[in-house]
């Protein structure tokens, strides 16, 4: 296996609790249901929301497109918390993906008080 590319990603929580609270539909924009659900019953679950969009950042910038090309949504962080963080990609992300001959992926997640990151690398 070969690497195809590694993305990284960096969200300040603060400026990411911001946007939500002005603006509550964007997490269907960007999150399927899954995700949100899975978050939803932390005490705080915007730390952990910013790191699966660092996520999405770093998938996209290893698959070479942008957000206006590639809906966030398309791209599924599972696991997490007790379980490692994996990735699944649908419909365009994934179609890119394949173009690009990228077999498995690895992402990391973490988050302190201020900033939520990931990084992606993708195998071919």
């Amino acid at each position: 296996m070969a690497v195809v590319g590694i993305g990284t990603d960096l969200v300040d929580i603060e400026r990411f609790r911001e946007v939500v609270a002005r603006t509550p539909a964007v997490l269907d924009r960007l999150f399927r249901t899954a995700e949100r659900e899975r978050l939803a019953g932390r005490r705080d679950p915007i730390p952990g929301l910013a790191a699966r969009f660092a996520a999405k950042e770093a998938v996209i910038k290893v698959l070479g497109s942008g957000m206006a090309a590639l809906p966030a949504s398309d791209i599924e962080v599972l696991g997490g918390g007790d379980e490692p963080p994996t990735l699944e990609l649908h419909d365009r992300a994934a179609a890119r993906a394949t173009e690009l001959g990228i077999h498995s992926w690895h992402i990391s997640l973490t988050h302190t008080e201020t900033h939520a990151g990931a990084v992606a690398l993708a195998e071919s």
